[in-house]
């Protein structure tokens, strides 16, 4: 009789435990655009405040955000050209852009070479002419098989520092002597005409 009244008293206080518990899925809560009883409009999801802007839209009509001005692409990087913003870009292409395009910007980086997709080549005529504004909007939203890099590169001005490296690259390709500046130039001019170092005269 009390092994009885044991499991009998077992059996009851599972069923009341049973009966009490709430998971998370069951918890009292509204859903998006459902209807409420509390507010005097009867909507459970509240208007949005006067004057206010969304996380994630806070930036996009900014010109520095989206590469793009009123009249298309920008045609100029918005920011001072300097060594330190080209390192900076190098630095940042080597990490997130060389496996696939290269450090020289060929195409022919590790991910090719492990045998997936050629990527562009940044040096053909097409990539050389286009606007600054382009490269950045490539950056940011992906482009083909690229994909969107804003999440990685969280930095803006990293992304800027990117196409700034990727422009210098370019430059590099087509580059000859008269774009030096005079003074280098002479250097240069001096050095190739000087013989090897350990070479006889």
């Amino acid at each position: 009789m009390k092994l009885h009244s044991s499991a009998l008293l077992a059996a009851t206080a599972l069923l009341m435990m049973s009966g009490c518990r709430r998971d998370m899925q069951d918890q009292p809560k509204y859903k998006p655009l459902g209807e409420s009883r509390f507010f005097a409009d009867g909507r459970a999801s509240r208007p949005i405040p006067a004057n206010t802007i969304a996380r994630d839209e806070l930036d996009e009509d900014d010109a520095f955000h989206t590469g793009t001005a009123p009249g298309g692409f920008l045609d100029t990087i918005p920011a001072p050209i300097t060594v330190d913003f080209l390192h900076r870009g190098e630095d940042r292409f080597n990490i997130f852009c060389s496996p696939c395009h290269s450090r020289t910007g060929d195409g022919d980086g590790m991910i090719h070479r492990r045998g997936f997709w050629i990527p562009p080549s940044l040096h053909t005529s097409r990539l050389r002419s286009v606007p600054p504004g382009y490269l950045f909007q490539v950056v940011n939203n992906g482009y083909g098989a690229m994909p969107a890099y804003k999440d990685q590169i969280v930095e803006v001005r990293d992304r800027w520092a990117i196409v700034a490296f990727v422009r210098a690259l370019q430059l590099s390709r087509s580059g000859t002597l008269n774009d030096v500046p005079q003074p280098v130039r002479q250097e240069l001019e001096t050095r190739g005409s000087a013989p090897a170092p350990g070479l006889p005269e």
